[in-house]
């Protein structure tokens, strides 16, 4: 049992584990001490200050986020002298920092602008010492303004700890410390995978995703085109928390009405190309283990985790499924499949998708994704980037009536839905290679085991006799663990102990994506993934081979899973990349193999 140790706070008498701090037994009896550098799901660093409080007997106030609690200790956590340092400290913080908040991407959601509110600060008058820095543009997904940024830590800490990645780093010290990349060559030319997490951490808008709204509004408003959007599973979980719903509330039919007030000419569903990259990537591994192919097949549909792959895994290669993710998929199709359906020219089509995530956007622009014979995904919006369009065209999402898709591509089953939850792939697969292994459904659809916010989890599936090992990862830092082991198990014995893992990127899977709300914890993640699962159990097909658009996708189109049109549209390759600046070095994976 946990040691205990009873304090007083603000006159509050608190008993909290030993290890705990003053900030955390703050919390647990409803005390408000404001924090800038402090991020719940990250080791505390006290680089800011702005969390010190007063504790009787000390001569100096202290950083509630790391001091560590003491028996019987009375602390103060808010008087005049205590406003007073931190207004001092946030106006040190302004004294340094590019003061642009109304066309800022993290305006209204800033947490130093929220705090200098708190706090009574004042602009006006307040010095600067700022020198301004060159923006970092070099990046196709994240964009990085040294201006803004107030050496909190907190994109440094997740991209090394958490990620494991380490594109960013604390360059100098003292007043010209600063965050930087390797050799200050941008982002687009370090180690980064894209994966955006640094712009979900970042509390103001030192990263942020490179915005394609104007392009966007410029398709919308083009009389010529034809501008097809689909929505990734985790948008409907996530879209709601920011017009004041809770957390978590899947927002389906409203979505879709949203986008049809935006100005979209068709509207599908990137749960439609889940379904059908289950019935690939389902192929894909009762091939491997009906002939004996390479095991464990490893899921793809995680831009983030593809490009650490071939960064810092290329030997693995082999092993990752030739599945394309549904986004890209999705958008070779809309130029095929239903340019040809509706007798649209597909060169007046302009695909549009709406992602959590930033590595999408890098993803859309790989030189192999243009299967189509043009480039299948034109634009990638992030949620964020979603969220200000909405706003700009003063569309409330909570009042929109529920409305539908069309329909060519816009039928999906549960099983993509729950893809946007750390397992769900994994869960998804499973329920559809049972199907064609045994030509029987899965007695039980819920496979609780590789559910949940565990970075890594295990099951062993019982098919017709046969003992199946399953994995699943979500994290860069829990994905690197794994495949170490897996990558050390090849090695010694020839194989692996796994036949089939998911790996997703970023922490929570897609509904924790770095194109997602600023400030989502790992709480707020999971609560997005229980919604997820809440949509799967309520819709009337929850296996992939079910969906009757898919069913007709294959009859009329593609003929059957793995078919020589399948691989052509729908699978792709891999390459091998420096670590130092992410650019391509080898192939190290061929296309249109047949399993």
């Amino acid at each position: 049992m946990a040691e205990m140790v009873k304090l007083y706070i603000d006159g509050k008498e608190v008993e909290v584990d030993k290890d705990a701090t003053i900030l955390d037994a703050a919390k647990k009896v409803g005390v408000h001490i404001p924090t800038l550098c402090y991020h719940a799901d990250l080791s505390p660093t006290g680089a800011c200050g702005v969390c010190v409080v007063e504790i009787e007997g000390s001569p100096t106030p202290k950083r509630s986020c790391c001091t560590p609690v003491a028996p019987g200790m009375k602390v103060t956590s808010n008087s005049k002298y205590l406003r007073e340092i931190r207004k001092a400290l946030v106006q040190l913080i302004l004294s340094n920092h590019d003061v642009t908040c109304p066309t800022c991407p993290a305006n209204e959601h800033c947490e130093l602008q929220s705090l200098a509110n708190y706090l009574g600060v004042d602009t006006d008058g307040l010095p600067t010492v700022l020198e301004k820095k060159p923006i970092d543009e070099t990046s196709i997904a994240i964009v990085r303004d040294p201006n803004k940024c107030i050496l909190c830590g907190r994109c440094v800490n997740v991209c090394n700890d958490i990620q494991t990645v380490s594109a960013l780093t604390i360059a100098d010290r003292g007043f010209d410390a600063t965050i930087d990349t390797f050799f200050s060559l941008g982002m687009g030319n370090s180690a980064c995978v894209n994966c955006g997490q640094c712009t979900v951490f970042c509390p103001t808008g030192a990263l942020s995703e490179r915005s394609e709204i104007d392009l966007v509004w410029d398709a919308l408003l083009d009389p010529d085109k034809v501008v097809v959007v689909q929505e990734a599973p985790s948008i409907r979980a996530t879209l709601g928390e920011e017009f004041g719903m809770e957390i978590g509330t899947v927002t389906v039919g409203k979505m879709y009405a949203a986008m049809r007030r935006l100005g979209f000419d068709v509207i599908f569903d990137t749960n439609f190309a889940a379904d059908l990259t289950i019935m690939e990537e389902a192929n894909e591994l009762v091939e491997r283990i009906k002939n004996g192919g390479a095991l464990p097949l490893i899921t793809s549909c995680s831009p983030g985790w593809i490009k650490f792959m071939e960064t810092f895994f290329p030997d693995l290669a082999k092993y990752v499924s030739t599945c394309k993710s549904p986004q890209q998929m999705f958008g070779a199709l809309v130029k095929t499949y239903f340019a040809k359906e509706s007798g649209i020219d597909p060169s007046k089509i302009v695909s549009v998708s709406i992602m959590p995530c930033t590595a999408k956007k890098f993803e859309a622009r790989r030189p192999e994704m243009r299967d189509s014979g043009y480039q299948d995904v034109d634009y990638v919006l992030t949620t964020r980037e979603l969220v200000r369009m909405l706003k700009a065209a003063d569309i409330d999402l909570k009042t929109l009536p529920d409305e539908k898709p069309d329909e060519l591509m816009g039928m999906y089953t549960g099983a993509a839905t729950i893809f946007g939850a750390t397992g769900g792939v994994m869960e998804a697969a499973v329920r559809t290679a049972y199907w064609m292994l045994t030509g029987k459904d899965l007695p039980n659809l819920d496979i609780e085991a590789v559910r949940g916010m565990a970075g890594i989890k295990e099951a062993e599936l019982d098919i017709n006799g046969m003992k199946v090992k399953v994995a699943v990862a979500h994290g860069l830092g829990n994905a690197r663990t794994l495949l170490t082991k897996v990558k050390e198990q090849i090695e010694k014995t020839g194989q692996s102990e796994y036949a089939f893992i998911e790996i997703m990127a970023c922490p929570g899977g897609c509904v924790g994506g770095g194109g997602q709300p600023k400030g989502s914890t790992f709480a707020m993640r999971a609560r997005r993934g229980e919604g997820l699962y809440k949509e799967d159990r309520e819709l009337p097909y929850r296996k992939s081979h079910e969906n009757p658009a898919i069913i007709r996708l294959y009859d009329k189109f593609l003929g059957k899973q793995g078919s020589e049109l399948a691989h052509r549209l729908l699978h792709t390759h891999y390459f091998k990349r420096s670590n130092l600046d992410g650019a391509c070095v080898e192939a190290v994976t061929e296309k249109h193999v047949h399993h």
